[in-house]
């Protein structure tokens, strides 16, 4: 019960990346929270500086970065879920 109450989805991981991967919203759900702070420190850094073009730097650093995500996600939920798992068991 505990289990299923704390795993993670990757339907919901990925639902965040799609929608609000720009911002990090993913990574904060998978637990990542530092590369999470990171995605939207960028994207909050490059909103202004785009009017500027160097934002665009930025755009495109995130842009990489989601689309890694995309073939991250699966093991990040299967590795959240196998510690979960082994931490639950002892």
């Amino acid at each position: 019960m505990q289990y299923d109450s704390a795993k993670k989805s990757a339907l919901l991981a990925y639902l965040l990346w799609f929608f609000l991967g720009y911002l990090g919203a993913h990574r904060f759900y998978l637990g990542r929270i530092g590369s999470g702070v990171a995605m939207l420190l960028i994207f909050l850094v490059s909103f202004p500086l785009v009017y500027v073009v160097i934002g665009m730097l930025g755009y495109m650093f995130i842009g990489l970065w989601w689309l890694v995500d995309a073939f991250l996600i699966p093991g990040i939920v299967a590795r959240h879920n196998s510690a979960l798992i082994a931490r639950l068991q002892g």
